[in-house]
């Protein structure tokens, strides 16, 4: 069954974390409180930044959260919540198109 994105519009959400265990909260917590259908931690990444002035560098893991776009102002919410750090990286990339089956699984994960 393909599920038009015109009608039904799906975006993948990247935040970066610290650790394994700030990772694992926040995209458990996006999956069980439904907000997301799916979270993939991507381990060991090396990030090179400005951060009040001055070039940090750290050991970041990304999380790829899969949502429906509705769901965003509340897991934007979730994740500033539950985010370690003073101004987490959120960012929303429109999903254009994808499987059909897929797709038809975003909107109703179970």
């Amino acid at each position: 069954m393909r599920v038009p994105v015109t009608q039904t519009l799906f975006q993948i959400v990247l935040t970066t974390c610290p650790n394994v265990a700030a990772a694992e909260q926040i995209g458990r917590a996006l999956v069980t409180e439904r907000l997301a259908a799916c979270v993939n931690i991507l381990p060991a990444m090396h990030s090179i930044y400005r951060w009040k002035g001055k070039i940090e560098e750290a050991s970041e893991l990304l999380l790829v959260i899969k949502i429906a776009q509705a769901q965003y102002p509340a897991v934007q919410d979730r994740i500033r919540a539950l985010h370690p750090y003073e101004l987490p990286e959120i960012i929303a990339v429109p999903i254009a198109d994808g499987h059909p089956e897929y797709l038809a699984w975003l909107h109703h994960p179970e």
